[in-house]
């Protein structure tokens, strides 16, 4: 079995009304499409640069 990756939580807290298509592709990438819905990522440089592209529309609830 592998070992278990860093994980990172992120909720929505921000609605893509009114965005560029490509923070809306993001939220998308980042498997958000509604507020207050929280997924769980692996902790890596794509990932913390697509939440940084969105940080206004999101937030990071855990790190692990």
């Amino acid at each position: 079995m592998a070992k278990a990756a860093n994980m990172i939580k992120v909720e929505q807290i921000g609605s893509p009304i009114r965005r560029h298509s490509s923070q809306r592709a993001t939220l998308v990438g980042l498997k958000l499409n509604k507020i207050g819905r929280v997924t769980e990522l692996q902790d890596t440089p794509e990932v913390r640069g697509m939440i940084a592209k969105v940080q206004h529309l999101v937030r990071v609830v855990d790190e692990k």
